[in-house]
């Protein structure tokens, strides 16, 4: 029995070295951890529990029959995070480069099938080169095989792709499908085709970094939600996007310990500019309203003009939807309502409540957005709200105008409560615009048409530039005064706690893809 224990040790050992002290200390010099070292960061100590170790590839052509290595560049298995179960792999770069072979999909799928059938979250921790090519179709029937549990997952368990190295090819469908990607600065890259192939077929010169960096999917694509400075950040922020989300789309999020006070926040009575054309930023607006320091912002630098994140309301898990004035004025345009249609869709699925605060002068005009479907990528938008079960809560702060008051929860498309500040103005457009259409003749006509025109903006924003003719049918619950809203939105939440809303039997819906 000791040979035999002894020989189980030396596999262990042989399994946990990977490619090798050599390729480890070529993945250190590159400032990234290794795959068994990422994995320890992840889970609680002591929690991890390894599946399928000893796992070795089947492959015997272009001499891969010599070249066996334990557990086939991966590592799988579940442990708890934050004392709370969940399964994960980590690809190993120092093995093949991480590439996937049958048996590495094997592995990967399995442990997806586990998450799915113990109802726990997700988390892939990607670094790899790939397809193993001296497998062929065998690695690209593996690719698929994941693609496919991912979609089954979709909207069942929480599932986050945390991007730690190199991800081309196929291997990007798997992260895309999931619910949140994080990238990690200048050690991570996403692309369907490589640097080589654009050259050759655009006769274009880009970088990896450019093509498909963390700050061109940032910035540019929106492919990934969050960046992160080192694998260190990378995990952290895996474990903080965890601790917003439930178990899976049968739970709730975990509710944290809070102590109420008078709640009520006396800088939000100034926040608002007394000029309906200045702008301010929304953050500060949010930030009196949940939770401190509970704020962690989704999308911070793709489509700024409308903000997204999770925060908590006397340590209830919420989605935040918002408006930002501070950039395009808080238009909605093709990238925003993207942005937004689903990160509502990813709230609604897995329990969390939405408070959607809105500035809005209307959507973008232009070619461009036209030409770029901002129709159906509006309407995507609107259908996420308009189907979302979970408690709603509007918070009107300034301006409400045109398509755009009905697109971002209003009554009309299913909000639970909508609150307006003073300050909000519901109407079809500003006033200026809409004197000019309504007394185009009265001012033509007039001995001062510059004078006329003042003249008439000022009665048409009497009539409509404010809150309580919607209050007045209906379309806003309240009108409140802004340092209160903490307040209010804490007990409408927990009244809503209870809320049960049943939606229409049928195979699915048709959004606007």
């Amino acid at each position: 029995m000791e040979d035999k224990l002894q020989l189980l040790e030396e596999k262990k050992q042989k399994a946990r070295l990977g490619g090798g002290q050599e390729r480890i200390d070529k993945q250190h010099a590159k400032k990234k951890l290794t795959a068994r070292e990422r994995i320890e960061l992840l889970f609680d100590p002591g929690t991890f529990e390894e599946i399928g170790m000893f796992v070795e590839h089947r492959s015997f052509d272009f001499g891969m029959e010599n070249q066996r290595i334990l557990s086939d560049g991966v590592i799988t298995g579940y442990g708890l995070v934050n004392g709370r179960t969940v399964f994960g792999f980590a690809q190993d770069f120092t093995v093949f480069g991480g590439s996937l072979s049958e048996t590495h999909a094997e592995k990967i799928v399995k442990i997806m099938e586990l998450a799915m059938e113990n109802r726990a979250p997700l988390v892939g921790l990607n670094d790899s080169g790939g397809a193993r090519i001296q497998e062929g179709v065998k690695s690209l029937g593996g690719y698929a095989d994941i693609f496919y549990r991912n979609t089954l997952a979709s909207g069942f368990i929480p599932q986050i792709s945390a991007i730690m190295g190199p991800c081309a090819g196929g291997a990007v469908y798997s992260p895309a499908i999931t619910d949140f990607t994080i990238m990690v600065d200048q050690t991570s890259y996403m692309f369907v085709t490589g640097p080589n192939v654009v050259k050759t077929v655009t006769n274009e010169d880009v970088s990896s970094e450019e093509l498909g960096g963390s700050a061109a999917h940032a910035q540019k694509s929106g492919v990934t939600h969050l960046r992160s400075l080192s694998d260190v950040d990378c995990i952290n922020k895996v474990k903080q996007l965890l601790s917003y989300l439930p178990q899976s789309c049968h739970d709730k999020p975990i509710q944290v310990d809070y102590a109420l006070d008078d709640e009520i926040r006396e800088e939000l009575n100034n926040i608002v500019p007394p000029n309906p054309n200045h702008p301010y930023d929304i953050k500060e607006v949010i930030q009196h309203i949940v939770d401190g320091d509970s704020f962690f912002e989704i999308h911070e630098e793709f489509a700024e003009n409308i903000v997204i994140g999770f925060a908590r309301i006397a340590g209830r898990s919420i989605g935040v939807v918002a408006n930002q004035p501070y950039s395009l004025a808080g238009v909605l345009d093709v990238n925003a309502s993207r942005k937004a249609g689903r990160f509502v869709r990813t709230c609604d699925a897995f329990n969390v409540p939405l408070l959607v605060l809105v500035d809005v002068p209307g959507f973008l005009p232009g070619t461009d957005q036209e030409w770029n479907g901002i129709i159906t990528n509006g309407a995507k938008l609107l259908y996420a709200f308009s189907e979302a079960t979970v408690p709603r809560i509007t918070v009107i702060t300034r301006k409400a105008y045109g398509g755009a008051y009905d697109v971002m929860n209003s009554k009309h498309i299913g909000a639970d409560l909508n609150y307006c500040w003073p300050s909000g103005e519901i109407a079809v457009m500003g006033a200026k615009g809409a004197s000019e259409i309504i007394f185009k003749k009265e001012i033509k006509n007039s001995a001062d048409p510059a004078q006329e025109i003042i003249n008439k903006e000022k009665q048409y924003a009497e009539m409509f530039a404010h809150p309580y003719k919607a209050a007045a049918r209906g379309f806003v619950d309240e009108v409140i005064e802004p340092k209160y809203t903490r307040r209010k939105l804490i007990k409408a939440f927990a009244m809503l706690e209870g809320k049960v809303k049943e939606r229409v039997d049928k195979k699915h819906g048709n959004i606007p893809l």
